[in-house]
């Protein structure tokens, strides 16, 4: 029994100082605690290594609640293809508001995952009263029971949303938003930038492409460019991104190591491809032990809206680093 008492604290203190190593080398002067693996990676993601961070008090879209009027969830009525100068047909309700489908959400089985705050900026369309006009497939309209009970609108499986900043028929402030959120094309495919709703192309989790003025930068599994925020620590791991923060950076859920290309994915003791559990609840992937997040600014894959922002955001590189810091 002794002799097992010991080999198990000598595995536990190696592991210890292995992910002190992966994540501490670039930072040695920070010495703070931290628990390690209290949670295990959603789906088993990421490298298996979780990471608790620091207390914050988030809040989310509470900005939406006091917008859009036009976003209430009322009947849908006899949806609408608009034909739209950017993403070509796109799925309006009755008085022409935009309709969006959420990439969180799943289509088989149809299911939402947007609720609570997100369901005010993102007004599920209620199924009661919908009708499908010439353009689309009366077979593609179905419906999904939310968590509270109420039925909402699936166009080919996946729920519908309406947008609360977008205010007048026509608009579609919503399209891209953190890189998750999407007008709906008349298939229930994603209406994308000249696409006239071609699905999206499909990408690893985690890539990079590579950018005229940045070099080769991380983007995540829709394109869209991957930062990092110059205020959080990589160790002790901590993301200073909160609240209001978070409605314009999203973060990146985690991916599995097997899921990417290009990427620096080993915590081989030099650099980290671990998941953050966050005190609000969400996962983060991290590359080099920094925190990943997209921009809702950028509305399209190659957009880097968010490059330079406030001096403290930056595009990150498969390594880790960031992309066009000033010396």
């Amino acid at each position: 029994m002794k002799t097992s008492w010991r080999s198990a604290s000598l595995v536990a203190a190696a592991a210890a100082l292995a992910l002190t190593t992966a994540c501490g080398q670039d930072n040695a002067q920070s010495t703070g605690s931290q628990n390690v693996g209290a949670a295990p990676a959603a789906n088993g993601v990421g490298s298996g290594n979780d990471y608790d961070i620091g207390t914050s008090n988030p809040t989310a879209g509470a900005q939406g609640a006091q917008e859009g009027a036009g976003a209430k969830s009322e009947t849908a009525g006899r949806l609408a293809v608009a034909d739209n100068a950017k993403l070509g047909e796109v799925v309006t309700d009755s008085a022409g508001m935009t309709l969006y489908r959420f990439d969180k959400d799943t289509a088989e089985p149809p299911k939402s995952t947007c609720d609570g705050d997100c369901a005010t900026t993102w007004p599920p369309v209620p199924a009661s009263g919908a009708s499908a006009p010439a353009g689309i497939d009366k077979s593609l309209l179905g419906e999904v029971t939310r968590a509270d009970g109420t039925k909402q609108l699936t166009l080919d499986g996946w729920p519908m949303y309406r947008y609360a900043k977008d205010t007048k028929a026509g608009d579609t402030k919503g399209q891209g938003v953190g890189g998750t959120w999407y007008a709906s094309a008349p298939t229930g495919k994603k209406a994308t930038e000249g696409g006239g709703g071609a699905a999206a192309a499909e990408l690893p989790g985690l890539s990079t492409r590579n950018d005229p003025e940045l070099g080769e930068v991380v983007v995540d599994k829709n394109g869209m460019t991957v930062y990092r925020f110059e205020k959080d620590v990589p160790w002790p791991m901590k993301s200073n991104c909160v609240g209001e923060c978070l409605e314009k950076w999203p973060v990146v859920e985690p991916v599995d190591a097997a899921d990417t290309k290009g990427i620096d994915n080993k915590n081989d003791g030099r650099r980290g491809y671990v998941v953050l559990n966050r005190p609000d609840g969400l996962k983060q992937q991290s590359i080099d032990c920094w925190p990943l997040y997209t921009f809702a600014g950028d509305k399209k894959p190659g957009d880097t809206n968010g490059q330079g922002v406030g001096g403290t955001w930056y595009a990150i590189s498969p390594e880790g680093k960031p992309l066009g810091k000033p010396k």
